[in-house]
């Protein structure tokens, strides 16, 4: 009875073996399987890491190599989901959208060996050679992407290429140490500018064009929620890890490098493990420029260039000497008629370059930053000009003596009351903060422009009130100004004062809408003010 259960157990053991075996062949057999370099091994094999099928140490050839980190398995899943998906609609559209969306996968594999190379290594200084050359295919490959947009601003599909050129751009992710996801939603609005006129422009003709579009927009959704998942906060590097430099030659040397997978040694043990990513059926990227960025594997020396400059005149020493005829100093007839000749073409790969390297506008320097002008009071030709009052003069309040061809510029004060004596033209407030303002008559209006917190008593009659961008306003009339007209566009907290039935009686307060609603009805745009009651 004992061999008989010890014949059964050896039997089952050998089914399971043989189950295991069939499940292997398909996997490594199928060239669909890992048509995108994803393809995985079985969970199990037949023996442990290490240990050969007759339980002695494993050659290194027979080991099994490490498994891939979670993120780059995730990673792996985007590539082989979205992506994919996005580049076979791309094929359903063809031509340069097609050959785009090939770049475009080239660049989503070029970022994951970078990743694989942050597991191995440690982090470079940011600002060294070393990290420029591990990023270098990834910046490539981004290029290429750019450069299709580029050379080919005449096509119908103009739209659609410059979608996908200002999107690439997402996979800089990588360069943001702290909030990496923000990156990626940044981007998606720089690519829905192009994309949603995209769909515009093909939501009645054809529909393709519209799923296209809106694959795109997926590919950007899931990589924000993988970002998140593994990298919130940045990328990690391996602190124990090796130089850089060395885990992306062990990188591009590894098995993506060979033609075919490691054969099994007769001894039995696990299957070698599946190829990297190769794309085959991606084109290959265009050659770079022969005067465009170096492609030598050392590191530029900046030494060099010091060297370079410190050499005095021999640096211009190959610069073209201009021909005095095309000389604008020289020529005066040449600046009337712009006949100065026209610089060389540029390549297109020139052109994107340059336009990649420049750096954005500044910014708008805050109010707090300026320089402090002193306050101006001064009448030229007919207009006051006010202008950098903080506060009250010595005297109290600014008074200003005007007539009715007379014009108030008022800009840049600070908590001043002014008082306009007479009936002016016009009065005019810009970027005033805590102004008030006393006035007897206008022929005009009063144009008020970024002035919060303001305040306007009207003694006389005025026509017109024009408030924009004001955050907080209250204006008094008079009994003579009861039909003025108040224009407001982006304004809030405006309120204004009306006289009581006597003149013993407190102002009454009534405050502007700020709320509109608006509805369709046969077409046309009805807009009411919002009541609340209650």
């Amino acid at each position: 009875m004992a061999s008989m259960n010890n014949l059964t157990t050896l039997i089952k053991r050998l089914e399971a073996a043989t189950s295991r075996l069939e499940d292997m062949v398909p996997a490594m057999s199928d060239p669909s399987a890992a048509s995108n370099g994803m393809a995985s091994l079985p969970e199990s094999g037949l023996t442990a890491p290490g240990a050969d099928a007759r339980g002695g140490a494993a050659s290194p050839s027979q080991q099994t190599a490490a498994p891939l980190p979670p993120a780059i398995d995730d990673f792996d899943a985007l590539i082989n989901g979205d992506v994919k998906t996005f580049v076979n609609m791309s094929e359903e559209i063809g031509g340069l959208v097609a050959e785009q969306s090939a770049a475009v996968l080239r660049a989503f594999a070029a970022e994951r060996k970078f990743l694989i190379v942050t597991t191995k290594a440690k982090k470079p200084d940011i600002q060294s050679p070393v990290y420029m050359e591990v990023l270098k295919d990834l910046q490539a490959t981004m290029g290429v992407v750019n450069d299709i947009r580029e050379a080919n601003r005449a096509s119908p599909l103009f739209k659609h290429l410059s979608t996908v050129s200002e999107g690439i751009n997402v996979l800089i992710w990588v360069a943001n140490e702290s909030e990496p996801a923000e990156t990626v939603t940044e981007m998606l609005s720089s690519a829905q500018f192009w994309g949603n006129r995209v769909i515009q422009e093909y939501k009645d003709k054809d529909q393709t064009h519209v799923q296209w579009v809106q694959t795109f927009y997926r590919i950007f959704k899931s990589l924000a929620a993988y970002v998140r998942q593994h990298y919130m906060t940045g990328l990690t590097w391996n602190p124990k890890g090796i130089d850089p430099l060395q885990a992306t030659e062990e990188v591009n040397a590894g098995p993506s490098s060979t033609s075919s997978p490691t054969p099994q040694s007769s001894t039995g043990g696990p299957p070698p493990p599946p190829p990297l990513p190769k794309f085959d059926n991606a084109p290959p990227p265009p050659p770079m420029p022969p005067n465009g960025v170096s492609t030598s594997k050392n590191p530029a020396d900046m030494g060099a260039v010091f060297d370079e400059i410190s050499r005095g005149e021999s640096v211009t020493s190959k610069l073209r000497k201009v021909d005095p005829s095309s000389q604008t100093h020289k020529n005066p007839s040449l600046r009337a008629g712009s006949a100065v000749p026209s610089a060389p073409a540029r390549s297109d790969s020139q052109n994107s370059l340059s336009s990649r390297g420049k750096s954005p506008l500044p910014g708008k320097k805050p109010e707090s930053m300026r320089t402090k002008k002193p306050p101006k009071k001064e009448f030229e030709s007919n207009k006051w000009l006010i202008e950098n009052y903080d506060g009250n003069p010595a005297e109290g309040m600014l008074e200003i003596r005007a007539s009715i061809s007379h014009s108030v510029l008022i800009s840049r004060c600070t908590k001043t009351t002014i008082r306009v004596v007479g009936k002016a033209n016009a009065i005019s407030l810009d970027n005033c903060t805590q102004v008030s303002l006393v006035i007897d008559s206008l022929v005009s209006s009063v144009d008020v422009i970024k002035s919060p917190k303001f305040e306007m008593q009207v003694l006389g009659t005025l026509p017109t009130i024009m408030l924009d961008q004001v955050d907080g306003a209250a204006l008094y009339l008079g009994r003579d100004s009861l039909g003025t007209e108040v224009f407001t566009s982006k304004c809030t907290g405006v309120n204004i004062n009306l006289p009581g039935v006597s003149d013993d009686d407190d102002y009454v307060e009534r405050a502007l809408p700020e709320q509109i609603k608006s509805v369709i009805r046969d077409g046309v745009v009805f807009s009411e003010i919002v009541e609340h009651a209650g």
